[in-house]
């Protein structure tokens, strides 16, 4: 089974998803069956931030006592043969999050992509937050542009593993989203709040977790009808 947790946002430093990140360690270590659960980080849309990754390993090892580890591709750090070690040994690849597009990027620029897609594949457990969580999608509702002194949230294209629309911080862009969203040319959207999950199985929505909201946004001929997930 494929399986893609999407988190709307949160602060694992602050342990705001504390519950999710539950559920997704046990996933993992459902996954390692009777050795360590291996968690990799990618903080590659924050440009690698270190301090990222420490959040990361006080909650999954200090916590949850999964094996926590980090890839780094944006500074060069490490070579192609080490991530690859990396890759080959994850249970759970969780993905931080930051400038969406930059990361979509390096990914590809580094070789990193294909190592995300085959683990998918090996049924490695794919979790991330805000650009963590859009990447998976079709298409994006991202602020990459505003990140870099742009204006406006865009509509990008995501790397296609789910379909649909989606966007994070749902409940802070939601007047806005929902506005853009009834413009569009797209015909359905998951949206979804800080502190809440969309857990997705072999490509469909299975349900929500957190203390957020979690939403399927769908046009009708009566205009634009929202569903609780």
């Amino acid at each position: 089974m494929k399986r893609i947790i999407a988190v709307g946002g949160g602060e694992l430093k602050s342990k705001t998803t504390l519950k999710i990140d539950e559920y997704i360690a046990a996933l993992a270590k459902e996954r390692a069956g009777g050795r360590r659960a291996y968690g990799l980080f990618l903080g590659t849309a924050s440009h690698d931030s270190l301090p990222y990754f420490n959040s990361f390993r006080k909650i999954y090892t200090s916590v949850f006592d999964i094996k926590a580890d980090v890839a780094l591709s944006v500074y060069g750090e490490m070579d192609r043969a080490h991530i690859e070690e990396k890759f080959e040994k994850a249970d759970l690849i969780y993905v931080g999050g930051g400038d969406t597009l930059f990361m979509l990027k390096n990914w590809r620029e580094k070789g990193l992509l294909p190592l995300i897609l085959s683990a998918y594949e090996r049924g490695v457990i794919l979790a991330g937050v805000s650009a963590g969580a859009i990447c998976w999608f079709e298409d994006m509702y991202t602020d990459s542009d505003i990140m870099n002194g742009g204006a406006e949230y865009r509509f990008e294209k995501g790397l296609g593993l789910l379909g649909g629309l989606m966007t994070p911080h749902y409940n802070e862009r939601m007047e806005e989203f929902d506005g853009r969203f009834s413009r569009s040319s797209f015909l359905n959207a998951y949206a979804v709040e800080d502190n809440a999950a969309l857990l997705f199985a072999d490509g469909k929505p299975v349900k929500s977790l957190g203390t957020g909201g979690a939403y399927l946004l769908q046009k009708t001929a009566a205009g634009v009808e929202k569903v609780r997930l």
